[in-house]
């Protein structure tokens, strides 16, 4: 893995990233993310009814030899599977929710923000802790602009990091996270079913 033209690539990459709402209303919403399994690599994707959050759909996919995980470049590791994934999706959902980062990246192109240009859909990346940016109060603040929030979802818990990814402004997550959780769950419901789904497919291997 060269890292150095990988950076080079994400800087590019980074330019196309747009942060504005690309629809006008949201029927569908996914959840996106990977488990590893001894060596491998497990996606799962869910696609749920808004706001009812019925299941559309699951699908997963399971990548031998994954590149190693290197902070900064998880989208190299983990999106070919997740690709894979919602490639076999009858219906691409109106937004994709994904485990990890969005804009806020050093190079302002996460995973969710990499799925979301190559998937040309609307993204969110979900995080469980801080890895980039500046947190003052509930916002994530990177040079002085805000490209996250801190989202408590939970008592007694931390809060998310939610960022965009493509094609949705900021403004605009900070709204719909909160709507995409259903007590006692963390995690938004896409997330959380495709998070659950991965773990009872990982016990049967």
């Amino acid at each position: 893995m060269d890292l150095i033209e990988l950076k080079r690539e994400q800087a590019k990459l980074s330019y196309r990233i747009n942060l504005e709402d690309s629809f006008s209303e949201i029927k569908t919403i996914g959840g996106a993310e990977c488990q590893v399994i001894g060596k491998k690599l497990l996606a799962t994707v869910v696609v749920c009814e808004f706001p009812s959050f019925k299941v559309k759909e699951q699908k997963s996919y399971t990548l031998d030899n994954p590149l190693p995980f290197r902070q900064g470049f998880s989208a190299y590791r983990e999106m070919p599977a997740i690709m894979e994934a919602f490639n076999q999706l009858n219906e691409e959902p109106d937004i994709l929710l994904v485990k990890g980062e969005g804009v806020l990246h050093p190079r302002r192109i996460g995973i969710a923000s990499h799925l979301g240009l190559e998937l040309n859909i609307p993204t969110i990346g979900v995080q469980e802790k801080l890895t980039f940016g500046n947190l003052q109060e509930e916002k994530v603040l990177v040079e002085n602009q805000v490209l996250g929030f801190a989202v408590k979802t939970k008592e007694f818990s931390n809060p998310l990091i939610v960022s965009p990814g493509h094609k949705i402004a900021v403004e605009t997550v900070l709204e719909l996270i909160p709507k995409m959780i259903l007590p006692p769950h963390k995690l938004p419901e896409p997330l959380h079913l495709a998070h659950k789904l991965g773990r009872k497919m990982t016990r049967k291997e």
